[in-house]
C-alpha cells in the first residue's frame, strides 16, 4: 500500500467515524453471539479470552481512579489473568471506594456502550473507541506481557478496521460487543468462589478480593459488592443483547440506540 492509498484509507476511515454504516444481516449478528459465548463458555478458551476482561477490568479502575482525582500509577496485566491498577491518594473516601467498584462493572458497561453505538449503526466509531481506549490502557501498563497483550488486541482491531471489508469490520465489531456482555458475569461467578474456599481457609485475613476491599472501606458485607456486580453484568447483558438483536428480533429499542425498527 502506497502513500496514496494509505491517505486514502484515513480520509475514508475519517468520513465514517461521523457517519452511520449499513446493518450487517441478521446470521452474521447472530453467529457473532454464538461465538462469543462460545469464547465465553468453553473453559480452555476462557484461559486466553479472559485477558481481554483484564483490560477491561483494570481499564475501568484506572479511568475512575483519574476521574475521582487520584494519581494514577501504572496498570499491570499478568499471565494468569490476573491483574492490578495501582493509583495514589487517600486510601479511603468515596474516591478509593469508586476507583475499587469500577472493575467488575466495566466490561458488562463497555459492552453495553459499544452495543449502543452498534444498535445506531457506527460500527466504525465503535472499532476506533476500542483503539483509542486500548492505546490508554498501553500509555499506562508498565509490564511487558501487559504490553503485549494490549498491543496485541489494539493491533488486531486496528488491521480489522482498516483493512477489513465491511463484511469483517461489522462482525468483529459484534463479536466484541457480545463477548464483553456475555463476559460480564463469569469473572463475578469467579470471584464468589474463590472468596468462598479463602473465607472457609485459615488464611481469611488474607482474602484481598475487590468485594472484600469494598467491605473493609464501607463496612458492608462483601456478598452485598459481589451481587451488585453480578446485577450489573446481568442487566448490561439483558439490554445490551436488546439493542444488538432489535433489528431480527422485532423488539424495537430506537429511543436508546437512535436507529429504526420495522
Amino acid at each position: 500500500m502506497d502513500r496514496a492509498e494509505w491517505v486514502e484509507r484515513g480520509t475514508s476511515i475519517v468520513d465514517r467515524l461521523t457517519t452511520t454504516q449499513t446493518q450487517p444481516p441478521w446470521w452474521l449478528v447472530a453467529g457473532a453471539g454464538v461465538v462469543a459465548l462460545v469464547l465465553v463458555g468453553y473453559t480452555p478458551l476462557w484461559r486466553f479470552t479472559r485477558n481481554i476482561v483484564t483490560i477491561a477490568h483494570e481499564g475501568g479502575h484506572a479511568l475512575v481512579a483519574l476521574l475521582t482525582g487520584r494519581r494514577l500509577n501504572s496498570i499491570r496485566l499478568h499471565s494468569d489473568t490476573s491483574g492490578l491498577t495501582v493509583s495514589s491518594g487517600k486510601p479511603y473516601g468515596l474516591g478509593m471506594i469508586l476507583t475499587t467498584m469500577a472493575g467488575y462493572p466495566a466490561p458488562p458497561l463497555l459492552g453495553l456502550g459499544f452495543a449502543a453505538l452498534l444498535g445506531a449503526s457506527r460500527i466504525t466509531l465503535m472499532l476506533w473507541t476500542a483503539i483509542a481506549l486500548l492505546a490508554g490502557v498501553l500509555i499506562m501498563t508498565r509490564n511487558v506481557y501487559g504490553m503485549l497483550t494490549v498491543f496485541a488486541v489494539g493491533a488486531t482491531v486496528f488491521a480489522v478496521s482498516w483493512f477489513g471489508t465491511d463484511t469483517l469490520q461489522a462482525g468483529f465489531a459484534y463479536l466484541g460487543a457480545w463477548f464483553l456482555l456475555l463476559a460480564g458475569a463469569r469473572p463475578v461467578i469467579e470471584l464468589q468462589r474463590g472468596r468462598s474456599r479463602q473465607l472457609r481457609s485459615r488464611y481469611q485475613q488474607d482474602v484481598a478480593s475487590d468485594a472484600d476491599q469494598l467491605a473493609r472501606l464501607t463496612h458492608l458485607p462483601g456478598l452485598l459488592w459481589v451481587g451488585l456486580f453480578g446485577v450489573v453484568a446481568v442487566g448490561s447483558l439483558l439490554v445490551g443483547a436488546g439493542l444488538l438483536i432489535s433489528d431480527i428480533s422485532g423488539v424495537c429499542l430506537s429511543s436508546l440506540s437512535g436507529g429504526t425498527c420495522t
